[in-house]
């Protein structure tokens, strides 16, 4: 079972993911929200989390349901789960996976 802080994470690693898809940066999200500029990055930092009635209007900001914001749905769920585990990895980890991919861009 995930703990809290778990899922903590998963809201702040989710919700930097649907702004990049969106290319707005937290600064924008932030004041589109009607928020201090830093607002979303307090979020992003873990410094803060957003109330409910705040996570629903990031939702909606984002374009997803709470449902899919939880669930990945509408997204490659392979590519968001790929996305979510490269988080993890160290450098080391990172640079075996750009030789991995170098050698796969080569077929």
């Amino acid at each position: 079972m995930l703990q809290v802080a778990e899922y903590e994470n998963f809201v702040r690693k989710r919700i930097t993911q649907l702004r990049h898809r969106l290319h707005v940066s937290e600064h924008k999200m932030s004041l589109d929200l009607g928020k201090s500029g830093s607002y979303m990055r307090s979020i992003s930092i873990g410094k803060a989390l957003p109330s409910m009635h705040e996570f629903l209007r990031i939702c909606e900001y984002l374009g997803v349901t709470p449902q899919e914001f939880f669930t990945g749905a509408g997204d490659e769920t392979d590519r968001f789960n790929i996305f979510n585990r490269l988080q993890d990895l160290d450098d080391g980890d990172i640079q075996k996976l750009q030789t991995s991919l170098g050698w796969m861009e080569e077929k």
